[in-house]
């Protein structure tokens, strides 16, 4: 699969002839695997679709003809040899990120890279503070990513390592001293790589379960971000050394990064996530995170060899190896009789078996993290005591820090339920069939006086209520047996009032979660405001419930810190990407102006998705974006989908992405102390507020005022393979009402995504965009977008999906559509070449993207490979509706073309 013919810089050379070998590799696997036939087929398309792209129409004709009425199998293997190939390049153009990172500090290592650690703190450092002042202002951040399960993708963890392996080998194809042989023998590694993937199944099964959500987001957490934890820290130390001249090693650092999860706890629209798969969940997780520390014992008993006859070890190191032959007499068996004179091997076995004793229930296992913590660093202390420095001692302070990090219970699990199943269930309790018509203020008046007068359920609940309590009975016991941080917030998602909080408290109380000691709710609540209404409110909200004693007592109990969660899904889906944008933008300002006043400390929660519709994109954008005094040490932020593959796939780039991260935090938080953040410009806001409102109007006017637009959606995308790819329980509706209000934002923007379309990461906004610039004219507008971060990342974010949308390929997919609804395509063509217009207008620019030519050229490669499996989808869609949507093999082929357009994309929602 050669693609000479796309233009490289020089310095992205290296990428293409990755590209250009891989490809020839994806080739003769083909031959070997499928068969000459499909190679043949692959070319043929291939061919076809770039003659197509140049602009000939009878290839594209051509193109159109073959990929109709293919076997569903024969399709399947052809949308999976294409899938294959957007796999390597997807890895290719990751090695090529780290491999130009790797080039910047090999011609410039004085000068730090833009938005990296030691940038931050020259920053810092210019900006007049002291190395004590950053290292007291780093003690304040807390960097939080949560990962997330994505309700539409489950890669298998066999496969995730592969491509890790696969990775790996083009990393040490970089050494310049490598030999003919030794490059030799990496590539065919990498075929052997490739070739058993291509007969490995994508998924195990066709409806995936919460266990395979979680085992993917595990695969991120142990085999990336374990290992990449001790390095950023690491970074830091370099940095103050390098920067002010500290010796890095005396350096005591804070613990700032803090991970969390959603899977086996989102309970929000999925019933396969209960109290047992929350057991199951914090189970695992210890687990996995005591294996760790198991395996890295092993490998540290390996590092240090140290004889007693050489050197010696610390008396209370001694101490507890003897106190450990007693009560461990089991370990003694584990360490050869060789070892019994190197103390910190037979130490460190020692440190096993009880580590293996916690994972399996038995006497004399570490009750917590603290206890492990505590042996670890006998063995520091002795290294730093006997003239260890150099004799291990890295190794050691590295798993330091991975304790402190990851503790016992590896991730924090957030457990999250609706609004609206929390009210059904004190309905039940309080026995009032009237509790979900009233109004807001009646049942928060009610809540209050239940909390303060401590009143139980009134009548027996039913089997929610029974399920809803266990919940909390799980969270109890989790915290009890695995600490206080396996469990972090409870989330009540489709908060609207402040009665969805106290619902929510009340619950907790009748599950008796409180702490004995203070009588307080013993949970961490945060709302999590999603609808356009409830985010324009939630200043309000917040307000409202700050001025009830009971809850500031609670918040008191919990230091004074409340969690908000900011939804970005469902203003998208409701309103379009400006006025969304907009909303969470001022729903932020709100927020922290109301807790400030209230002397809370406010931690923002961003649920984004993994598309920039919905909020994805670089971590750094979201603190650059926010207004002044929403952000204050504290980023916590969803990732999912897209943003965890990109951001975390590789060890380097997640290491990049956390370094982007402290840039960002640090240098905001410290500029918001010392007051040199400026409030949004009132004429900026005005701008901003104008475009929202002449977008809205128009997204509105046709999503939700045309009655047969839905109807044109179900057509045009493959909404009917995605509902029925979910996985789990898992469905794409809020509710049992079909109909676009209840349709999830989530399958909403990935059928868009699909059919090349990607409504909603710019449908409104040429209307809005043209509104400004006619009332405001064209120099202010450039002015606001020149000089305030949130417009101009706004317009970059629209600009990127109207260049990764494809009108071209979706007039197929509106063939799929009856002929009285095709007038749509129409409209939507019309907004799409305003939006392009009056973005290339604002950029003064000539073609989308050219502020991103590297963007440009990965869309342009890539095209003539999705082309193919873009009208494979319509031609398979058609015949599968034609049959009644009953044929297994043209689902299976849907299934395949939806995972492999999803691959080229890069893109899930």
């Amino acid at each position: 699969m050669n693609r000479s013919d796309i233009h490289f810089p020089s310095k992205h050379e290296p990428l293409r002839d990755d590209v250009h070998v891989l490809g020839a590799l994806i080739g003769d696997i083909l031959r070997e695997q499928g068969g000459e036939q499909l190679f043949e087929l692959v070319e043929l398309d291939r061919v076809a679709a770039i003659r197509g792209r140049a602009g000939s129409r009878e290839a594209r004709a051509e193109l159109a003809a073959c990929v109709r009425d293919r076997a569903p199998a024969l399709a399947r293997d052809l949308v999976r040899a294409f899938a294959t190939w957007f796999q390597v390049v997807n890895l290719a153009e990751q090695v090529h990120r780290i491999r130009r990172r790797r080039d910047y500090f090999l011609k410039d290592s004085q000068r730090p890279q833009p938005g990296g650690v030691e940038d931050a703190i020259a920053a810092l450092k210019a900006k007049g503070l002291s190395c004590e002042q950053v290292l007291e202002l780093i003690g304040t951040l807390s960097i939080q990513p949560v990962l997330a399960p994505h309700s539409t993708e489950a890669n298998r963890r066999t496969l995730l390592r592969k491509q890790q392996r696969i990775a790996q080998r083009l990393l040490e194809l970089l050494d310049p001293s490598l030999t003919p042989n030794e490059s030799r023998s990496i590539w065919n590694n990498i075929r052997m790589e490739l070739t058993a993937a291509w007969q490995t199944e994508e998924l195990p099964r066709e409806r995936l379960t919460v266990a395979d959500e979680r085992e993917q987001i595990l695969f991120y957490l142990v085999e990336i971000l374990y290992r990449v934890v001790p390095a950023f820290y690491e970074e830091i130390a370099q940095a103050f050394e390098k920067v002010y001249g500290a010796r890095g090693g005396a350096l005591r650092l804070p613990s700032i990064l803090h991970f969390g999860s959603w899977a086996g706890g989102d309970m929000d629209g999925n019933p396969d996530v209960h109290a047992k798969t929350i057991r199951e969940t914090l189970a695992r997780h210890h687990q996995v995170i005591l294996n760790s520390y198991f395996l890295d014992c092993q490998a540290l008993a390996q590092r240090l060899s140290q004889s007693a006859s050489r050197v010696a070890v610390s008396a209370d190191l001694s101490r507890r190896s003897e106190e450990y032959q007693r009560l461990l007499p089991g370990a003694r068996a584990i360490t050869p009789a060789r070892h019994d004179l190197m103390p910190y091997r037979v130490f460190l076995a020692q440190i096993g078996e009880r580590l293996r004793n916690a994972n399996e229930g038995r006497a004399n296992g570490y009750e917590n993290a603290h206890q492990f913590r505590e042996d670890i660093a006998l063995i520091a202390l002795s290294l730093r005591a006997n003239k260890g420095t150099n004799a291990g001692l890295f190794y050691v302070e590295r798993l330091l820090r991975r304790i402190e990090t990851f503790g016992f219970h590896l991730a924090t699990l957030d457990v999250r339920q609706h609004a609206s199943v929390l009210h059904e269930v004190i309905a039940e309790g309080l026995d009032d069939p009237q509790w979900l018509g009233r109004g807001r203020g009646e049942r928060r008046e009610r809540l209050a006086q239940a909390l303060e007068k401590d009143r139980g359920p009134v009548s027996e609940l039913g089997a929610l209520g029974r399920r809803t309590l266990a919940v909390f009975d799980a969270i109890v016991q989790g915290r009890h047996r695995y600490g206080p941080e396996a469990i972090g917030y409870f989330i009540v998602s489709g908060a609207e009032g402040a009665d969805d909080v106290l619902a929510a408290l009340l619950l907790a109380r009748w599950a008796e979660v409180y702490d004995k000691r203070t009588g307080e709710i013993a949970l961490d609540i945060a709302p999590q405001f999603e609808t356009s209404a409830a985010l324009a409110s939630c200043g309000n909200t917040m307000r409202e419930l700050l001025a009830d004693p009971l809850y500031r007592r609670y918040l008191e109990a919990h230091g004074r810190r409340q969690c908000v969660v900011l939804g970005y899904s469902d203003t998208n889906k409701e309103t379009g990407i400006c006025a969304s944008r907009f909303t969470i933008h001022q729903a932020q300002h709100d927020l922290a102006e109301v807790l400030r006043a209230a002397g809370e400390t406010h931690v923002l929660f961003h649920a984004r998705g993994g598309s920039l519709a919905r909020g994805g994109g670089r971590v750094e954008a979201i603190v650059k974006a926010a207004p002044a005094g929403a952000v204050d040490g504290v980023l916590r932020l969803r990732e999912q989908g897209a943003t965890v593959k990109q951001g975390y796939g590789l060890r380097p780039i997640a290491m990049r992405t956390l370094e982007r991260a402290f840039n960002a935090l640090s240098l905001a938080s410290a500029a918001l102390r010392r007051g040199e953040l400026a409030a949004d410009a009132p004429g900026h806001l005005e701008i901003a507020s104008h475009l929202a409102d002449e977008s809205r109007a128009a997204y509105r006017r046709l999503i939700y005022g045309q009655a047969q637009f839905y109807p044109f959606f179900q057509a045009v995308t493959p909404i009917d393979v995605i509902e029925r790819m979910q996985i789990g329980a898992r469905s794409v509706h809020r509710s049992a009402e079909a109909g676009l209000a209840a349709l999830l934002p989530v399958p909403w923007v990935f059928a868009w995504t699909q059919t090349r379309y990607m409504l909603p990461g710019w449908y409104g906004a040429g209307t809005g965009l043209a509104a400004i610039v006619s009332k405001f004219g064209l120099p202010r507008v450039r002015e606001a977008c020149a000089s305030w971060f949130f417009l101009r990342n706004l317009v970059d974010d629209i600009e990127t999906m109207l260049a990764r949308a494809d009108l071209e390929i979706a007039q197929y997919y509106d063939a799929l559509a009856p002929q009285e609804l095709r007038h749509f395509s129409a409209e939507l063509r019309e907004e799409y070449q305003r939006a392009c217009q009056q973005v290339l207008a604002i950029r003064d620019s000539r073609e989308l993207l050219d502020f991103d030519p590297t963007m440009q050229r990965s869309i342009r490669l890539r095209n003539p490979y999705l082309d193919p499996m873009n009208l494979m989808q319509v031609d398979l869609l058609q015949r599968w509706r034609a049959g009644g949507r009953e044929d297994p093999e043209l689902f299976a082929a849907l299934l395949a073309s939806v995972g492999g357009i999803t691959q080229g994309l890069q893109s899930t929602a």
